[in-house]
């Protein structure tokens, strides 16, 4: 199948292109670097320098023999966006690429979402970005979709803090509700806690709105916050390893108590610590995707997964990182 991922340059998605690519997926990726300016903007470096888009694909190529196709570029631009769906904007010196590019991949993988609930915050303009990027390139990506395949499957990336912490069970995607005596499946109800949060149920409900209307195909991974760096594929090189955020606007909270831990900083738990949340390695994320690629959604199904392998409160959290930053001889604080 030919894959685009969006957001190819991210934590997530230049680690799902490799994967993909090494498991015989046609591969093509997609960023407008918006994380590497953030991150210029903000002073908050990745941990690891990494080289830009093209580099990392070549490399990729010079160490496994696979091609994966870049296009930088905003999705945000229907214009730009068309193109990648025609192939025209994996085009390089006017000559067509080798692999066949003429028709509209059979899978979209989204990842080009602003990603951070702190950035989000942080005022009108960010807030105002945060909306544009998040509900107008998924907008686009519907329209696209319905223009050039509409047997295409999108692979959304959401959260479980969409949910929110209600008072009940978070059932997967969908509730049964007893009303008066009537019985009807709604979407679960939804109460996000930033504006980030709250763009990604709102891209939800308008992905279900497109596949009642279109009779589009949608799988929504509602993931909670992943952990780790390191990769199969990206252990041939380390320029092949993911940008990696320690900070505290775009860093996860493990990757952010692992790095606070070996420098010597009291690990930063936030309020009371009881907050608990499903964590997951990059490494399940990148698996759980290529289950959606493989087992598409129905048409007209909006399909959604919880995707988390062990729930922790950030307090229990802090503490195996103590613990095994002690066993290693490092004096972690909380």
């Amino acid at each position: 199948m030919k894959v685009l991922i969006l957001g190819g340059d991210g934590y997530l998605g230049w680690p799902t292109a490799m994967y993909l690519s090494r498991l015989g997926y046609d591969v093509s990726v997609v960023d407008n670097y918006f994380r590497r300016w953030a991150c210029h903007e903000l002073d908050i470096e990745s941990l690891i320098a990494v080289p830009n888009l093209q580099q990392r694909a070549q490399l990729w190529k010079e160490v496994s023999g696979i091609d994966i196709q870049v296009a930088i570029g905003d999705i945000t631009d229907y214009s730009f966006l068309s193109r990648c769906f025609t192939g025209q904007a994996f085009i390089a010196n006017n000559q067509p690429t080798t692999n066949n590019r003429e028709q509209a991949p059979d899978v979209i993988v989204h990842y080009a979402e602003q990603p951070s609930a702190p950035y989000s915050m942080m005022g009108r303009e960010k807030a105002v970005f945060t909306l544009t990027n998040n509900l107008v390139g998924t907008a686009n990506l519907i329209h696209a979709v319905k223009e050039f395949n509409p047997d295409c499957h999108i692979v959304k990336l959401g959260t479980m803090g969409v949910y929110g912490t209600p008072n009940i069970d978070i059932e997967e995607g969908y509730l049964d509700v007893e009303h008066k005596g009537r019985r009807h499946t709604f979407l679960y109800p939804k109460a996000p806690g930033s504006l980030y949060h709250l763009t990604k149920a709102q891209d939800g409900d308008m992905l279900y709105f497109y596949c009642r209307m279109w009779d589009i195909r949608v799988t929504d991974l509602n993931q909670g916050p992943v952990y780790g760096i390191s990769t199969e594929e990206s252990g041939h090189d380390e320029r092949l390893l993911s940008i990696f955020n320690y900070d505290d606007v775009f860093g996860t909270v493990l990757n952010r108590f692992l790095v606070q831990a070996v420098s010597g900083f009291p690990l930063t738990v936030y309020g009371k610590g009881g907050q608990v949340r499903g964590y997951l390695n990059i490494k399940d994320t990148m698996a759980c995707v290529e289950l959606s690629v493989r087992n598409p959604a129905e048409k007209g199904q909006y399909r959604v997964f919880n995707q988390f392998v062990e729930t922790f409160s950030v307090n229990e959290l802090a503490e195996k990182v103590q613990r095994a930053g002690r066993q290693l001889g490092l004096n972690v604080e909380v």
